[in-house]
Formats: structure tokens, sequence, C-alpha cells
């Protein structure tokens, strides 16, 4: 079987492929303690400031416990100060001799826990009142709404998602591509970035980041592309197409079948003009793919070569074409 070069190329093109823009930096914002949601004041697409309240935790319960911890304050506090007066006068009686050193002792272990007593009930006061605080959830950065995972009524864990907040600021683009075609993906290319909806509208991309295995079930892999100077209409969601064109040295394009590698050389087995003999022609391959090869010397457009069976020729062969041309 014989394959006609035709002319060499002098230009790549990788893609095009379909994406999304997306943000690089997204939280999921979450209560730190558990309760009912009575109020979700934010929904997708809505612009967030720092610090502004994005849902509320049903306060009844904080609030309880509040008034708890604000009583064993008191209680605490109470005893702590009887304890301290005891000892107090635990030692005028022991300094004239009313009183065993053992009973001396006793009064001071009780005003030193009593102490820490007081300590621990404080500290749990501060707690509660934290956790008062904490009914309400609050933006940490300026930002816009991305998802919400909670609605009003619902009950929920400490830490579980409620809203997730991007920052618009800072945009990529993310393409999924196949994992056969990751070696062939210039890592330092210049990707061209256009939405589907208005192609004329571009921007640059370059490869930040990839992902280190292929989706199990798709067989791809996640690339993020920083996005340079993006116009408004990038907007987060936005359905993208991802493409790239360079200008390579001149290259012919040939079946990997082709190829006839030995002892560190690569040739073709060219056919000549009458179509009856077969010689072998040196080649240097430019780039390696899985099913084809790039040839950068050793080949001109016309030429015929063999791409079938190159291993069982031999130079000044004759051969019989009994195959049209591919």
């Amino acid at each position: 079987m014989l394959y006609t070069v035709a002319k060499p190329v002098d230009t790549v093109r990788f893609g095009p492929f379909a994406g999304t823009v997306e943000p690089r930096y997204q939280s999921q914002l979450g209560f730190q303690i558990g309760g009912r949601v009575v109020a979700r004041d934010v929904t997708v697409g809505d612009i967030v400031k720092k610090g502004q309240r994005l849902a509320a935790l049903d306060p009844v319960v904080p609030r309880f416990a509040l008034t708890r911890a604000e009583a064993d304050v008191a209680d605490a506090r109470a005893q702590s100060e009887n304890a301290a007066a005891t000892d107090a006068r635990t030692r005028r009686l022991m300094e004239g001799g009313n009183v065993t050193q053992a009973q001396m002792d006793g009064a001071t272990a009780n005003r030193d826990t009593a102490q820490a007593r007081l300590a621990q009930a404080q500290a749990s006061l501060q707690k509660a009142r934290d956790q008062i605080g904490y009914t309400e959830l609050k933006a940490d950065f300026d930002g816009v709404v991305t998802q919400r995972s909670a609605e009003v009524g619902q009950d929920l864990s400490a830490g579980q998602a409620v809203v997730t907040v991007a920052r618009p600021e800072v945009r990529e683009a993310v393409v999924d591509i196949p994992e056969d075609l990751i070696g062939a993906m210039p890592k330092d290319g210049r990707f061209t970035v256009a939405l589907q909806s208005a192609p004329e509208v571009t921007a640059t991309g370059t490869v930040r980041e990839t992902a280190p295995f292929a989706d199990a079930s798709t067989r791809t892999r996640r690339i993020r592309m920083t996005l340079q100077d993006p116009p408004p209409a990038f907007r987060l969601g936005a359905t993208i197409t991802v493409s790239l064109a360079r200008k390579v040295e001149p290259r012919v394009i040939l079946p990997e079948t082709a190829l006839l590698s030995a002892d560190g050389h690569d040739a073709v087995w060219v056919v000549d003009a009458a179509g009856t003999r077969v010689s072998r022609r040196a080649v240097r391959v430019a780039e390696r793919r899985s099913e084809h090869v790039a040839l950068a010397e050793g080949l001109a457009a016309g030429d015929r070569v063999v791409v079938a069976g190159v291993n069982s020729l031999s130079e000044g062969q004759t051969v019989r074409l009994s195959d049209e041309p591919l």
C-alpha cells in the first residue's frame, strides 16, 4: 500500500476543544455550628460584599446555652469568693495555732479549685457568646455566589456547605482533553480562547495546571488555563472553545506504519517514478504521535511511500503496484 506525500505543512493545529470559564479561587462557606436554617439571603449569581450576611441559623438553642453559661459563671464566682474567704480565715487561725496544717492545706486546695472552675466557666461563657455570632454566616471576601447547597428549614451539621462564593476577578479556562492528546499539547503554547456564543470575542490562555490522572469514565484530563486580560463577556460559566495554531518548520505527515527504525536511524521506502522498484531513504522525525509521524527532512511532495510491509522489503527490490495510492 502506498501513500502519496502531500505538500508539507508549516502550521500545527491543536483543538478545538469545548470548555467553560471558571474562577480560580472559590470557597464553600458553612456555619461553624450545627442548627436549623431560618434565613438564606442570597442565591446563585448574587454579588456579595465582605461581611454581608449570607444565611442564618435559629438562635434559640445558642441563646439558652449563653444563659446557662452566664449562670455557671455567677455560681463559680460565688464559690471562688467563698473559698478565698475561707482560706483567709484559716490562715489567721493557723497563725494562732487553732487549726492543723492539714486543715490549712485543704482550705488552700479548695480555693485553687474554685478559681480554676471560675476560669473554666468564663471560658465556656466566651464560647457561648462566640456561638451566638456563629448563627450568622457572612462573606469573608467580595465575590459572586456560584452555588447554593442548603435551604430554609434544613438542619445542618457544623461545617456543612451552605453557599459557594467565587472571586470573579481571577478567571480561567477549564477544558477536558483526551488523554492520548496530552503528549502532543505544547506546554508553553498560547491558546486562543473564544466564546461559543460570540466567536469573535477571544482571549489568550496559557496552561497553568494539568490533571495528573485521567477521568475513569471519559478518559480525559482536565486542563486549567490562565486567561490574560479576558474581556467582560468572559463571565463565569460561559461556554468557550480552546484551540491553538502555531508555525513550525515544514514537515510531511505520514502514517506511523511507514516508518522503518533500525540502529537508531529512521527511514522510509520510496517507490521510483516508474513504480517498479523501492529504495530506502533516510528521514528526520520531528514529531511522533500515536498513528502518525511528522518528518522534517527526507521527502518532498509527490513522493510515493510504502506504508505496509516495510520490514519485508530490501534495497532495489522489484515491486508491483496493485493498490491505488492513498
